[in-house]
């Protein structure tokens, strides 16, 4: 009788499990379609983050220069705070973009994309205290460090977004990789790289979003 019960309690078990996996699934391809489905909705809503996050950039790459943001641990401060508004103009701009589609904000397919994004930057987070906590005399491989981590999130991301995501997030890993071994040893030069890689390419991206999309709705 104990051995029939504990058979009766695995195929329970294993039916429970079951069910769990197919609602697993379907979720997970109901997200999937809804991704599909939205693809040219997301695309329109990239453009003005793409646009505003570049404009912010290269703004915030000339005050740093005229602000002389030299040491290692005002380097780190500074564009840790750029990107904490960069954020924040991302947010009011993807709600106000959902709003007007009537659709929530905080859907399935945004917590797909947030969880992609998450560990990437987390670790460019990271970095960026060390360098606070460790005060170093430049900031010459800060950037190389955000340009590769930030590149891994927007390739992580792609697999949720439009399919040039992947393409951007490539090109910050590369960029990256060529930063370590080319980079001046001038904290100015890092300023410059900010503006040119995070301002400069994401204000190109936006540009190349907004006219593409023109191009598909006249055709």
């Amino acid at each position: 009788m104990k051995g029939g019960k504990i058979r009766i309690d695995n195929l329970c078990f294993a039916m429970q499990s079951g069910a769990m996996q197919t609602d697993w699934a379907s979720e997970n391809l109901q997200v999937i379609r809804t991704l599909m489905e939205r693809s040219a909705v997301y695309r329109r809503a990239l453009a003005p983050v793409m646009g505003a996050i570049g404009l912010t950039g290269l703004a915030a790459a000339v005050l740093a220069v005229v602000a002389g943001v030299k040491t290692g641990s005002a380097f780190a401060g500074y564009w840790m705070a750029v990107a904490a508004v960069c954020l924040a103009e991302a947010f009011l701009l993807v709600r106000r973009q959902a709003l007007k589609e009537q659709e929530p904000f905080w859907s399935p397919p945004t917590r797909r994309v947030t969880q992609a994004l998450g560990p990437a930057l987390f670790c460019g987070m990271a970095a960026g205290l060390a360098w606070l906590r460790l005060s170093p005399d430049g900031a010459r491989l800060l950037p190389a460090i955000w340009m590769v981590l930030y590149g891994c999130a927007m390739h992580s991301a792609g697999f949720f977004m439009p399919r040039g995501f992947k393409l951007f997030g490539w090109g910050y890993i590369v960029a990256g990789c060529v930063w370590m071994w080319a980079a001046p040893s001038s904290s100015l030069g890092a300023n410059w790289a900010m503006g040119v890689f995070f301002g400069g390419a994401h204000a190109a991206y936006g540009l190349y979003l907004c006219f593409t999309e023109k191009r598909g709705n006249a055709t």
